[in-house]
């Protein structure tokens, strides 16, 4: 699934753990992803969070993808920080989940991202 995700790995996010309901990613924030604030515009911190949850949902095989999605911007982020998404699974139900995602550059939480998930009912890599 990384290998086929080009906006992720255009934007320099490393998938850094994956499976059983979970994974990470991280994202160095670069000077293009810096808003008129000299923060890290919004929508870098959730794309990641969002890419975290991706993994981790679609972690047991059966393709998923999201319903919704909400995030909670709690610190800033400045260009040059590396910022860790940290996705787990809280539940599933049915063919749903539901995921919590934890942005943070290193002990400083970043965000909080809550995600809902479908899985398809198809198998990842089938056509």
């Amino acid at each position: 699934m990384f290998g086929d995700d080009a906006v992720s790995r255009s934007l320099g996010i490393e998938l850094l753990e994956f499976g059983d309901g979970r994974s990470s990613a991280s994202m160095r924030v670069t000077d293009s992803m810096v808003n008129g604030h000299a923060v890290v515009h919004g929508g870098y911190v959730f794309l990641l969070a969002e890419t975290a949850f991706a993994y981790a949902c679609n972690s047991r095989g059966p393709a998923t993808v999201t319903t919704g999605a909400e995030i909670s911007f709690v610190a800033a982020a400045e260009a040059g920080d590396l910022l860790i998404a940290t996705a787990e699974e809280r539940t599933r139900f049915g063919r749903n989940g539901i995921y919590d995602v934890t942005v943070r550059r290193g002990d400083t939480v970043i965000a909080e991202f809550r995600g809902r998930s479908r899985t398809s009912g198809r198998v990842e890599g089938e056509a």
